[in-house]
């Protein structure tokens, strides 16, 4: 089971009293995954889920807050992923249903929830919740990038969802895809803070648990990398100076060189793997800074790269 899945799951699971907040649940499920039908002069509702556990949640909260008929079917998909379908169907006291879940009024549909109920905690916290239990996904976080997102098929729809996420400071934005619109957070610590928004509270402490793991193997990872590319890059620079210094000796010898940089140059040889920070303690006339020997090594180089460019002996070497 995917972790989206078991993130629905728990969901559905939460208990919900008062019946403002199964309004609201229940609007988002019916809005974003219901679909209108007449029969015999009168509405039927279908809502469809591929989540079987989302299907019983509307199921119970209509048996509990909604004196309606209704009943769940299973049927197939032919097509794409072939998973099951499960169909909540409603065929008694549609309109009314639908007129106090401020889905449709007067046979005209309402495209958004009204202002009044994303001013209410609690029934903002349960639409969001019925809104990612319809066209909700959220990545898991051992596994992907961290991304949650709520689809919607209308732009006007996912706009308020964003206003809704964002009144709990969670920076959600909204993309058009060529079939609608995505409402999505990247951010781990808002994708955290959205779980418990919803009240997948277990669900988030998972989430948080991987994330730090994730985050903290991350910054090992950063700091080993950082270190090796410090050795790597020492062993360079050393090997350099070697090679400098053992061509000023093939070409003129080492004794031509100013006694300071001579002795550099003999200790450098002496203590080839050694970073520079260790080299000043072996001068004989007292120990000097790293940059007194970097300074020293950097000359060395200098006269090197001028007798292999210039073709001509440094005027300090003649």
């Amino acid at each position: 089971m995917s972790f989206a899945s078991d993130v629905k799951k728990e969901l559905t699971m939460l208990d919900i009293s008062k019946a403002d907040n199964a309004r609201a649940e229940l609007s988002a499920l019916m809005r974003m995954n219901g679909s209108l039908g007449l029969a015999n002069m009168h509405f039927t509702l279908n809502v469809q889920t591929e989540n079987a556990a989302t299907a019983r949640r509307i199921l119970s909260l209509l048996q509990k807050f909604y004196d309606v008929n209704s009943e769940i079917s299973v049927r197939r998909q032919m097509k794409l992923k072939k998973n099951n379908l499960y169909v909540v169907r409603i065929t008694q006291d549609v309109d009314k249903l639908l007129d106090d879940l401020r889905i449709f009024e007067n046979f005209e549909l309402l495209p958004t929830i009204p202002d009044s109920w994303l001013a209410d905690e609690g029934m903002a916290r349960s639409y969001l919740r019925g809104a990612f239990l319809a066209a909700g996904s959220v990545n898991n976080p051992e596994t992907s990038r961290y991304h949650f997102e709520i689809y919607s098929l209308y732009e006007e729809q996912a706009n308020q969802l964003e206003q809704l996420i964002n009144q709990f400071d969670l920076n959600a934005k909204t993309v058009e895809r060529r079939s609608g619109y995505i409402v999505y957070l990247k951010e781990a610590e808002k994708i955290a803070d959205m779980l418990n928004v919803i009240g997948a509270t277990e669900a988030m402490l998972k989430f948080e648990d991987v994330r730090i793991v994730r985050d903290m193997r991350n910054s090992v990872n950063r700091l080993v990398n950082a270190e090796q590319a410090n050795i790597e890059k020492t062993v360079t620079a050393s090997q350099k100076q070697v090679d400098d210094i053992e061509f000023l000796d093939d070409e003129l010898g080492l004794h031509k060189l100013p006694e300071n940089l001579r002795e550099m140059a003999q200790i450098r040889l002496s203590h080839r793997e050694e970073p520079l920070s260790e080299l000043g303690k072996y001068v004989t006339g007292g120990s000097i800074s790293k940059s007194g020997v970097n300074h020293r090594l950097r000359k060395i180089s200098q006269l090197a790269d001028e007798l292999r460019t210039g073709g001509s002996v440094p005027k300090i070497l003649r």
